[in-house]
């Protein structure tokens, strides 16, 4: 086995680098440097002030590291080196030209890093400062061959999933071109029966299970210890009224299809002709490419290409987490065109507590306006949800209330989320959909308008969104998505009770 001449360990503050990176030095048996020791005393002055260091603050960090790992590959001093570098661009400056450099990426939970970060009383990086850090984060790519772990777990096992993934991989430590890396690559077996939703990706961990289609990318199924807690689909059926599909590049309408974009006017197609409208996006009757997998997760992908009524290039990707809380789930576009892209996403999952109807079930949205809409479903004001019958924001039965609604004013936790809650009428156990990064609305349809009547009601839609309908032509919330920027939104599913 030929291991790299470097290994640059890079994450946020709080991800564990410099614990994980010395404990992966001793475990070589090389030397190890923390980045922290490149910084001049200025830069160390700058953020122990509570200042984010810019550019230029920078840019002789980051030279001052890559000259030292050039002269440890020089002499032939395999090392284990740190680094933040939170931006393609720093990591390019430190990988260019050092094929021998390992790029390991520690990935953790905005409420994880946060909690860490406060925790830690004697270092000049304040946790007020994360904020920032998160901000800047552009993730490793897959030309950028990183080494992927989660930070859930010990030190200990992050460097033995380090260790495995480096011995697995070429002496580059790169991983095949075209996949995306995880604690483990499985290859995937192709389906025995075929299915109208393509090959199935299923996922298990501690008594959960998820089953991801290809079709789409779309989440067909997630239970806890044998009970759904989503109103699906089967492998042997077609997807219908946008059950876990994802809904990309604008989540539910764009009234007429028509908008204006860049100075020029666009027409997309009418995809829900009976209210003029194009509908949830141009992805979900694609079917994705798998990226990568463990047992517990997998990554999927597809290339939006330029087309009619939509001429940008996007590259799409969705990766579903089992963890200790629940599912998670993290939808990724970049922009590989060379000008501005208009870009919304969301997911519309069905969720169940096993009510026959969901009139019994206790419904909160933490939500302090609605959008009206009109006979097109398509916004025509907002208002507070006070005094009104769509005032969720203390738990109460769903009755015969009919909603088809875009929620917003989310009441967020300290961490970021905000939480939408479906309880079973005992009351002693439910799911939550929690709503993370890049979500600033929430859909909840109770499927009243759904074309098989036997279906209708049987489960309630929760769609994290990044913008409201329609935002393709009003503007509102509307991501335009800068060349090689890349746009993320989290959103995931937390089991509680018992059964």
């Amino acid at each position: 086995m030929t291991l790299p001449d470097v290994v640059l360990v890079v994450g946020v503050s709080g991800s564990g680098k410099t614990t994980v990176a010395r404990l992966l030095a001793d475990r070589l048996g090389r030397p190890f440097r923390d980045a922290d020791e490149f910084h001049s005393a200025a830069n160390r002055a700058k953020m122990a002030a509570g200042h984010a260091l810019t550019d230029s603050d920078r840019a002789p960090w980051l030279e001052a590291i890559g000259e030292w790992m050039d002269r440890e590959i020089a002499a032939r001093r395999p090392a284990v080196v740190t680094c933040s570098a939170l931006t393609r661009d720093y990591r390019d400056r430190l990988l260019a030209g050092r094929p021998g450099v390992c790029l390991v990426y520690l990935h953790g939970s905005r409420d994880l890093l946060r909690s860490r970060l406060a925790a830690r009383h004697s270092h000049f990086f304040p946790a007020e400062l994360l904020d920032s850090q998160l901000a800047d984060l552009q993730e490793p790519e897959p030309d950028e061959h990183p080494l992927v772990v989660e930070i859930d777990q010990t030190p200990e096992s992050i460097v033995a999933a380090v260790l495995s993934l480096m011995r697995r991989e070429p002496a580059s430590g790169g991983l095949p071109s075209g996949s995306v890396p995880e604690r483990a690559v499985v290859h995937e077996e192709p389906s025995v029966t075929p299915s109208p939703t393509g090959t199935q990706w299923q996922l298990t961990r501690d008594g959960q299970s998820a089953v991801v289609a290809q079709l789409g990318g779309a989440l067909r199924a997630y239970a806890v210890n044998g009970r759904a807690l989503l109103d699906g689909f089967s492998a042997e059926s077609a997807i219908t009224g946008g059950r876990g599909q994802l809904l990309a590049p604008w989540p539910n309408r764009v009234g007429g299809g028509r908008y204006r974009f860049g100075g020029r006017e666009h027409q997309l197609p009418l995809t829900e002709p009976e209210k003029n409208n194009a509908i949830h996006g141009l992805l979900r009757w694609t079917l994705w490419s798998l990226l990568a997998r463990t047992d517990d997760a997998v990554r999927v992908g597809t290339t939006l290409c330029p087309q009619p009524g939509y001429p940008f290039l996007l590259e799409v990707s969705a990766e579903y987490r089992l963890g200790t809380e629940g599912l998670e789930t993290a939808i990724f576009a970049t922009n590989s065109g060379t000008g501005q892209a208009p870009y919304g996403v969301g997911q519309h999952p069905y969720l169940t507590v096993g009510t026959d109807l969901v009139d019994t079930a206790l419904l909160t949205v933490p939500a302090r306006y609605r959008l009206r809409t009109d006979d097109h479903g398509l916004p025509i004001g907002q208002e507070p949800v006070d005094d009104t019958a769509y005032d969720f924001r203390t738990e109460r039965p769903i009755g015969d209330l009919r909603l088809d609604t875009a929620f917003t004013g989310l009441d967020r936790s300290p961490g970021g989320r905000a939480v939408v809650r479906l309880a079973h009428p005992s009351g002693l156990r439910g799911v939550d959909l929690w709503l993370g990064d890049g979500t600033r609305y929430v859909q909840v349809y109770t499927g009243d308008t759904l074309a098989e009547p036997e279906r209708r009601r049987r489960g309630v839609a929760v769609e994290a969104m990044s913008c409201p309908p329609d935002a393709f032509r009003s503007g509102t919330d509307l991501t335009a998505l800068e060349p090689g920027a890349t746009h993320v939104l989290r959103w995931g599913l937390s089991p509680w009770g018992t059964p």
